[in-house]
């Protein structure tokens, strides 16, 4: 289908944002007008009145800035093979380069500031919406260097961004795979393909793709596992560099979460693991298979049970699930649905995926690519999350602590797909839908809950080898994968292979980020579960956590919802609904 062909009705309206191409340019220029006058701030911000002013009219430029990038890109990606609206995005592009390199005195002139003078902007009222803000430059000064060492590790950082480099162009460009024979026909096997091929139903199909994705990174595990040490020296180095312990507390450090949330995700799902152990036996008998192997964990267990909605029966059904939301949530997604912030249908050219996108100054936006399955159901539930997660967010707070930070950016739609899901149970009347459900909702926690945990005490335990001065060769990174595998999926699963598979995520190259896959869950497993057993609790949780945007630290914003990562509580509310779906579909499947 042609973009002219989408009807009107399922297209987003991208004139909210600007209203022609014409305003663009208008509006494009002024950003441009504004910078000059920005840079003259430089060396003035220990100047109260220089600094008040220079931070307002970053603020304006921010707000504006944000308007015309989100309108030019948002536009391309209605159709990438349009040249002229690819064309808006490249210049939005550039212009972000034209706004940093003018900003860009702002971070290290406001850090070399004495505390005294940082700590008298906070408390002056005319600064208010800036005080978290500068209450982060303060925070972070103890890891800020002298003027040398800052340059010297500016100089390092290309040279100490190798490991990286090498890795995506290993996985991306260089590594090639056998192709995998799928009904008769030859299938390109990559990294992209791994995933549609390991959940067919042939399991010839998922074997020949496992095996012969793995003999392709086995081949190159040494270049590999040395690649992978440097990246490890490289994050220790620059965590004992910048003052921190270790390369953990400086990713937690980054994210402003104790590190004590880290170690209890671990410990919380390592003394859990018995439940997981169950159901992988129970995927076992589902499957029918005499040995199960890490290449059946991913196909489905119940076939041809899909739901199968037209988009504008989905959008009831959210609707009507995520009413504990109350009625103004509920309005505000029909206001979504029926006023120009979605863009639903695919067509040629259109970006793939899903996603929800805002700036302040205008409601966000949600692109879909709806064909009427299980998962584009839950896709708009939870897009819709993110959605109106950002709209709260700009409502309750001012541009400048309106941005919610991603350690709590997936609690708000994974809260609306838990809330779909509870409601689904509680109606379908099929039980081959409801046994999907099922098996939907414990594939969900084994390979966000479990399995990033995993990934993520991988990576601690390589990084305390490394400090330890444990060489981290092939066979030591390959048995601590190994071995964390068979801790967590128990004995009835083999497959020795499967220890090349740390080589295979690029997310270890960006160390300490994949355990926030697993509180986010963690996070919204429990919100959920609050919202269900106590209406009141709905209010605290649009006010205290919506609302908030970036106005607090992440965990003090999810502390004043109830749930401290530094307890067990949370964990206790998601593994509860772990063993509570499991049980219900051991009953269903006897």
């Amino acid at each position: 289908m042609k973009r002219s062909e989408v009807p009107q009705k399922y297209r987003w309206k991208l004139s909210d944002l600007v209203g022609s191409e014409a305003e663009f340019e208008t509006r494009f220029q002024a950003v441009l007008d504004k910078l000059p006058e920005i840079a003259a701030y430089a060396g003035k911000l220990g100047e109260r009145d220089s600094a008040l002013a220079c931070f307002k009219l970053e603020s304006e430029i921010g707000k504006e800035f944000g308007l015309l990038y989100l309108w030019s890109h948002m536009y391309s990606h209605e159709d990438l093979a349009d040249s002229a609206a690819v064309g808006y995005a490249n210049r939005t592009d550039a212009l972000m380069g034209k706004v940093m390199t003018a900003t860009s005195f702002m971070s290290s002139e406001l850090s070399a500031l004495d505390d005294a003078t940082i700590d008298g902007y906070i408390r002056d009222p005319e600064f208010g919406v800036f005080d978290f803000m500068l209450s982060e430059i303060k925070r972070r000064k103890a890891h800020i260097l002298g003027d040398r060492e800052e340059r010297l590790l500016a100089m390092a950082g290309e040279a100490l961004g190798t490991p990286d480099n090498v890795a995506s162009m290993l996985m991306n460009a260089d590594l090639k795979f056998k192709p995998v024979k799928k009904d008769g026909k030859t299938v390109e096997l990559n990294n992209e393909s791994y995933g549609e091929l390991l959940a067919d139903e042939d399991r010839k199909v998922r074997k020949a793709a496992f095996d012969n994705l793995y003999a392709g990174y086995a081949a190159h595990i040494n270049t590999l596992a040395a690649n992978y040490a440097g990246n490890v020296k490289s994050g220790n180095f620059y965590a004992l560099a910048r003052n921190y312990g270790d390369g953990l507390e400086k990713g937690m450090f980054n994210d402003n979460v104790p590190k004590s949330v880290y170690e209890n995700l671990i410990g919380a799902v390592e003394k859990n693991l018995a439940p997981l152990h169950r159901y992988i036996v129970l995927r076992k008998k589902l499957l029918g298979v005499k040995d199960l192997h890490m290449y059946d964990l991913y196909v489905p267990v119940v076939e041809n049970a899909q739901m199968k909605l037209p988009y504008e029966e989905a959008c009831e059904l959210v609707k009507t699930a995520l009413a504990p939301m109350g009625k103004d949530y509920v309005a505000l997604l029909d206001k979504a649905m029926t006023e120009g912030w979605i863009d639903v249908m695919p067509n040629d050219g259109k970006r793939g995926g899903a996603y929800s996108w805002g700036t302040y100054g205008c409601h966000p936006f949600v692109l879909l690519n709806y064909q009427q399955t299980t998962g584009d159901i839950f896709t708009v539930a939870h897009e819709l999350g993110h959605c109106l997660h950002s709209y709260y967010s700009q409502e309750g707070q001012p541009y400048e602590k309106s941005d919610y930070q991603i350690f709590v950016a997936e609690v708000a739609s994974i809260c609306n797909e838990t809330l779909l899901e509870s409601y689904l149970m509680n109606t379908v009347k099929d039980e081959r839908v409801k046994r999907n459900l099922l098996s939907y909702r414990l594939d969900r926690f084994r390979t966000t809950l479990f399995r990033q945990t995993m990934f993520a005490e991988f990576e601690y335990q390589a990084h305390k080898m490394d400090l330890e001065g444990r060489p981290l060769t092939v066979e030591a990174l390959n048995g601590l994968y190994l071995d964390l595998n068979k801790k967590y999926y128990g004995d009835e699963v083999s497959d020795d292979t499967i220890k090349y598979e740390w080589s295979r995520i690029p997310h270890f190259y960006n160390a300490f980020y994949v355990y926030k896959y697993a509180t986010g869950l963690t996070d919204a497993t429990s919100i959920a579960h609050n919202i269900l057993a106590r209406p009141e609790y709905v209010d605290k949780y649009k006010n205290k956590f919506l609302r908030a945007g970036g106005c607090k630290s992440p965990y003090e914003i999810l502390c004043d919802v109830e749930v401290d990562l530094a307890t067990e509580k949370p964990y206790d509310d998601a593994f509860k609904l772990f063993a509570d779906s499991l049980d219900e579909l051991e009953k269903l499947s006897k």
